[in-house]
Order: structure tokens, then C-alpha cells, then sequence
């Protein structure tokens, strides 16, 4: 993932590219002209003002601490960190310091779920009932230090989070592996939101078929989004009389008009970027905060443990949520 931004930061307007920090990466695997080293402290020197962590997640917290102490801004991929104590650790030491601190939750700027969210926000699906989503498709052999549920599940919890200005107050849940690596590699769970929605997610790594979808029903009809083409369609509740009575008998919605919107499809990364940088540019930006992000892992965490116990998980009331809208 650290060479897709250093392409797009490369390209960035407002922003040059100094240099690629990595311990073990090939000097060609920068980009050309981009001089590759091997630490923060090297990084530093380079006299940057904001930086990219895209290290495995149990490094997270070292590499952006040692960050925040040099006063240096950072966008840190997610999930955030590997527990909600380290979580609050890093978001605690930007926040202390004036820094800008944002979280790679890519999905957000998605096209697709972008124009849905604004669609929810004008109220057009009047009051939200449900939100599935489904995530899976083959291994990805970069993965090596989590699980599904932390480099996968935590898209969809904070997409779902995020659409609906909601947060999970209970989860349930059952994963497998299959794999043979430590971590789990296919995790179904169901989540409660405090909005009364109730949430369902199917995520794996043990598909051939490669599948990003998210489907939001609510009292006028659904949403459906699939962010791996960004195409978003509503099917609305039909208000067609029917002259089939056993039909007619039944007391739910009727299948109604199917539109599909045409959606700018910009690059989610690239927009992550733009974001980004005008944060740090001090300027108006709608970037993903460390504390939002830390609800997001903390929802994780219970995930693993609903599994883990077979029992449904509720999500600590004493936690004040951060905002997500």
C-alpha cells in the first residue's frame, strides 16, 4: 500500500515527495528520483512537514509516536492500531502536540459511498433500517501480522458508522480459519447501531470472486453501492397496485423503480490526499481523526471477542463516541 500513495503523492498538487522511508525495500521501488531510507529519524531529516505510516499495524503506534514527537503530521493507514489501548495512545500524542493526525479509511472516499452518503443526508431513504455489506475475495499474500477482521472488517465498520451518523452498541459474531496462518481468514457478525439499525457483514479471504458491495435499506426502498466499479443504484418501494391476491395479502413493500445514478469516479486514494493535505494546509477538511478511528478498533476488538466467546459483545457505554459526520 506504501507504493500506491508514494504514487499519488508523488503526483499531489501542493505537495513534493522527498523521500521513502523503508528498512528492507529495494531502492528501485521508490519513485524514480526519490531517494529511499531506512529510518524516521532519516525521514526527518529531510525536513518534512507530514508523513505517510503504511507499516504493518503492530507498528503503528512506534513509528507514529516517534513521529509525533518530531512534530511531524501524519496520515496513518488503517486500522489505527492493534488494540483500543494503543489506539487512544496515538491519538492522545497528536492531539496533545497541535498536530494533524488523519486515518487511512479509504472507503469514505469512495465515489460510490460518497454519493450515498449525501443521499442518506438529504433524507431520501427516510429512516435507515439495515446496512449489509460484503467483503471478500482471494488471500492477499501481504498480510502476515492480522486477521480479517482488522485489515478487512474495520472498512465496513467505519463505512457503516459513517453513513449512518450511528455507532455499534453490541455485535455478535463467528469467524474460521482456514488458511493456515494464526489469524482468523473469514468472519461473519451482526451489530445493533444506537440509531435502532440493525447491521450485517460477511468478510473473507477464501473467495475466488472478488466482491465490495454495501446495501442500505430504509423505509423508501435501498441503496446498493459497489465500490470496486463506484456504481451506485436505488431500488425504491413500489406503490403499484397489484390484482394478485396472494400478493396482495402480504403486508411489506413491492419492488418498485430502479435508477442508477452516474457518479464521478474519482481516485478514492487520490481524494484521501487532496483531504489530507488540506488539513495540514489548515484549511477545511473532512479527514477520518484518530478518535473516530479508535471507536472503529474498538468495535474490532469486540468482534474477535463475540467470536472468541460465542456471545453477543455490547460496546462499552462509558466510551463517548466521536462524532461522525
Amino acid at each position: 500500500m506504501g507504493r500506491n500513495h508514494a504514487r499519488v503523492l508523488h503526483a499531489l498538487d501542493g505537495v513534493e515527495l522527498v523521500a521513502v522511508a523503508d528498512p528492507v525495500a529495494d531502492p528501485g521501488s521508490a519513485p524514480a528520483g526519490v531517494p529511499l531510507v531506512r529510518s524516521v529519524a532519516e525521514l526527518a531529516d529531510a525536513g518534512i512537514d507530514y508523513a505517510v505510516v503504511a507499516c504493518p499495524t503492530a507498528l503503528h503506534e512506534e513509528v507514529a509516536l516517534d513521529l509525533a514527537e518530531r512534530g511531524i503530521h501524519a496520515l496513518i493507514e488503517k486500522p489505527l492500531a492493534p488494540s483500543v489501548r494503543s489506539a487512544e495512545t496515538i491519538a492522545r500524542a497528536f492531539d496533545s502536540r497541535g498536530l494533524v493526525a488523519g486515518v487511512g479509511h479509504i472507503e469514505r472516499f469512495n465515489p460510490a459511498l460518497r454519493e450515498l452518503r449525501a443521499r442518506l443526508d438529504l433524507g431520501e431513504l427516510g429512516d435507515v433500517h439495515q446496512v449489509v455489506t460484503r467483503r471478500q475475495g482471494p488471500f492477499p499474500a501481504r498480510i502476515a501480522d492480522v486477521g480479517v477482521v482488522y485489515d478487512l472488517a474495520t472498512h465496513d465498520i467505519d463505512l457503516t458508522a459513517w453513513l449512518t451518523g450511528s455507532r455499534f452498541e453490541s455485535v455478535s459474531a463467528q469467524t474460521i480459519a482456514r488458511s493456515g496462518r494464526p489469524h482468523e481468514d473469514m468472519v461473519s457478525f451482526i451489530g445493533r447501531l444506537s440509531s435502532g439499525a440493525m447491521t450485517s457483514h460477511l468478510v473473507n479471504w477464501l473467495s475466488p470472486l472478488k466482491e465490495r458491495v454495501t446495501i442500505v435499506t430504509g423505509e423508501r426502498g435501498c441503496f446498493v453501492a459497489d465500490t470496486l466499479t463506484a456504481d451506485l443504484w436505488f431500488h425504491a418501494n413500489g406503490s403499484q397496485p397489484t390484482e394478485w391476491e396472494g400478493i396482495r395479502q402480504f403486508r411489506g413493500v413491492f419492488e418498485g423503480d430502479v435508477t442508477r445514478y452516474a457518479v464521478v469516479k474519482r481516485e478514492p486514494l487520490l481524494v484521501e490526499h487532496e483531504t489530507f493535505r488540506d488539513a495540514v494546509l489548515g484549511k477545511e477538511a473532512d479527514i477520518v481523526t484518530p478518535e473516530q478511528a479508535t471507536d472503529t478498533v474498538a468495535v474490532a476488538e469486540a468482534v474477535l471477542a463475540a467470536a472468541t466467546n460465542r456471545t453477543v459483545i455490547d460496546l462499552d457505554p462509558r466510551r463517548t463516541p466521536a462524532p461522525v459526520r
